[in-house]
């Protein structure tokens, strides 16, 4: 992967940034993103943010000997501290866990007032965004899931608006498996939650040979709702 040729997870979530947007990418690593759409003329200004030293100082390094300095900002700082108000109209967050991308939304959300978009891949948890989303009135627009190297990621795109009616069917398991990728069900959703239920599986029987507590007893009914819910899901 470099500034010409993304991997097939980071493509995914460059189609999603909006044309001549102004966009902020957190976590950026290498500033892979930021270098590939200023380069192929998508956006106009990009800052590409990271909390790491040593990843900042690449994210440097890589702007500096593309030459674009002048249109790609290298902050570092801590999620959406790299960002000013109203300076960007469009924040992309990819590679990390869900629970921390949602954190990180939730500590800069003063920050948010200008975003329209916010496109996010998470590593796990996706189910902790499509909540965080929810509740702070950010919709859900698109979603996709896609193996690479054989490990499978999912993409949430999210503009400013009310969800609430994607979630009117069976709002656990569309917030777990993701409304729009439980309609399309591909093959990379159904390797996905086919090995997640053997995993769930496998813990259920560990739990069922341990000693009884309500600590287990809890845990043991949330895996068997869990499996449940892949089960209804597979059907549909």
């Amino acid at each position: 992967m470099n500034t010409d040729k993304l991997s097939k997870r980071l493509e995914t979530v460059a189609k999603y940034i909006p044309k001549n947007a102004r966009f902020a990418d957190i976590g950026s690593d290498h500033a892979y993103l930021p270098c590939y759409t200023v380069k192929r003329n998508d956006v106009c200004f990009a800052i590409a943010g990271e909390v790491v030293e040593g990843p900042f100082q690449s994210a440097v390094k890589q702007v500096k000997s593309e030459g674009l300095t002048s249109k790609i900002s290298v902050r570092k700082g801590n999620g959406l501290d790299v960002i000013e108000a109203n300076e960007v109209d469009c924040i992309t967050i990819a590679g990390m866990g869900g629970t921390l991308i949602a954190t990180i939304l939730e500590s800069g959300k003063n920050k948010l007032e200008s975003v329209q978009r916010l496109v996010l891949q998470p590593n796990v948890s996706a189910s902790s965004i499509r909540e965080w989303l929810l509740k702070n009135e950010w919709a859900l627009v698109a979603e996709e899931i896609l193996e690479e190297d054989g490990k499978i990621y999912e993409v949430l795109v999210a503009e400013k608006g009310d969800s609430h009616s994607l979630y009117e069917t069976n709002k656990t398991s569309e917030l777990l498996f993701g409304p729009f990728l439980m309609k399309e069900k591909n093959e990379a959703f159904v390797k996905k939650w086919t090995m997640e239920k053997k995993n769930w599986q496998r813990i259920l029987m560990q739990l069922e040979a341990a000693p009884n507590s309500e600590e287990n007893s809890r845990k043991r009914k949330e895996l068997h709702e869990k499996i449940k819910l892949v089960d209804e899901v597979m059907k549909q």
